[in-house]
């Protein structure tokens, strides 16, 4: 752990600590903003399964409010056009969601912790498993949950700080984001915060 502790904590000196910090201004500002932008960022992380970040980033910023608005198979086609994968499985699970658009923050917010969002997130949307709730959850300012994707595992498995699951499952995804935690505790950073420098470190690049 010591080898990536330095190497964030020489980054956290560079530029790019103006990046990030930039970047955590952004996701703290969603939670002031009103349920249907809180519903489009859950479709961008229902999106991200699968796929990579800037494609979904591109297809969310085309699509936009046709999230919320557009009927099932219009925004099938919609997704097709911008190459989306599994767009039509995807336009189902966002069509099935907006039963919460409404009020997706109401219930978010009404819960206590956010270990209670992300197990609500996973019982209730389709499409949302651990790590796309995660990713959700730091995109509308909750900075307490690790996304623990394979550029993350990649980086921790590099580091011999776990060894490469077969399955994610849940009880193995939380024995990985306990190790985040301490790593992030040794930083002084928060989990939102530490997710993107280590993302920086394995990828080049500050994304969403």
């Amino acid at each position: 752990m010591a080898n990536l502790i330095s190497q964030i904590n020489k980054l956290k000196k560079s530029s790019i600590k103006k990046t990030i910090d930039s970047r955590i201004k952004d996701f703290r500002a969603i939670q002031n903003k009103p349920s249907s932008v809180w519903f489009t960022e859950l479709c961008f992380c229902i999106l991200t399964a699968n796929s990579t970040a800037e494609r979904c980033i591109d297809v969310h910023t085309k699509v936009g409010k046709g999230f919320v608005s557009l009927p099932e198979s219009r925004l099938q086609k919609v997704l097709k056009q911008h190459s989306c994968r599994f767009h039509t499985k995807r336009a189902g699970y966002i069509a099935e969601a907006r039963k919460y658009k409404d009020r997706l923050k109401s219930i978010l917010q009404g819960l206590k912790t956010s270990r209670e969002r992300r197990e609500w997130l996973e019982k209730n949307i389709k499409g949302i498993g651990y790590k796309e709730a995660s990713h959700f959850l730091r995109n509308i300012g909750y900075e307490d949950v690790a996304i623990i994707d394979f550029h993350i595992i990649d980086i921790l498995e590099q580091n011999r700080l776990i060894k490469k699951p077969k399955i994610l499952n849940k009880e193995r995804y939380l024995e990985i984001e306990q190790v985040l935690k301490d790593m992030a505790q040794k930083l002084k950073l928060n989990l939102a915060e530490l997710d993107l420098y280590l993302w920086y470190l394995e990828t080049g690049k500050v994304l969403k």
